[in-house]
């Protein structure tokens, strides 16, 4: 969490401040948030609000030691559903130099339609800009029947473009059972800090082409967003 950094008019004060300030910096724990505006919210290549705009927001915490909680949300539009809300944890750390790993549990929860709450289990490791993830359902996937077993693959690379700018992009495949159709899903984004925001602009699309399991919602289209951490 960014600190703000306040006047005193004592010495005495001053003293007793840099004290406190220096115990909080050692401080093993952490906790941030973040909250964010976007024109869809584009699940693994599918709309979840009927391409219409979202607004998402959640908080971690972190240990020195590797250990991590968070929770998020988000509005949807889809069944009885208006509202998901995820609790995850997990444990993260390095292998050796750049290369690090991170594994835990995720939890999807839909209030009104509690049959779509899906339970993940996630492994990932990473090497600089480099990342592939993959996420096993451990309950039906999304409300899917006899869907437990997909196996969500992701891969992404992050680099910084001159301006500060960075480019993101992600390659997804979900490999499905039961009723769950396999389908790909691709982005590419830029993304830039400006005045504490951070502005986005995606190309977000499917294989899926309109016409599979997901219809229009997995259409081709162009996301953009606006979000500030704290």
């Amino acid at each position: 969490m960014k600190k703000l950094a306040h006047a005193v008019v004592a010495a005495g004060l001053a003293g007793v401040s840099g004290l406190v300030m220096a115990a909080e910096e050692s401080s093993p724990h952490s906790l941030s948030g973040n909250l964010g505006f976007f024109s869809d919210y584009a699940f693994r290549g599918v709309s979840q609000t009927d391409e219409d705009p979202a607004i998402q927001g959640g908080f971690d915490y972190a240990h020195a030691s590797g250990f991590y909680l968070g929770t998020w949300g988000s509005n949807v539009e889809f069944g009885d559903a208006n509202m998901e809300w995820d609790v995850y944890g997990g444990y993260s750390g390095k292998i050796a130099g750049d290369l690090g790993y991170n594994v835990g549990l995720l939890q999807y929860f839909y209030p009104g339609l509690s049959d779509a709450d899906t339970l993940e289990v996630y492994a990932g490791v990473t090497w600089k800009g480099f990342g592939l993830k993959a996420s096993y359902s451990a309950t039906d996937y999304f409300g899917a029947a006899d869907s437990d077993g997909t196996v969500y693959w992701d891969a992404s690379f992050n680099y910084e473009l001159p301006a500060a700018v960075v480019l993101g992009l992600h390659y997804g495949y979900t490999a499905g059972e039961g009723a769950q159709a396999d389908y790909a899903d691709w982005k590419i984004g830029v993304s830039k800090e400006f005045g504490g925001f951070n502005f986005g602009l995606a190309y977000v699309a499917t294989d899926d082409d309109g016409e599979g399991l997901y219809g229009k919602y997995a259409d081709d289209r162009v996301i953009v967003s606006v979000g500030k951490t704290f």
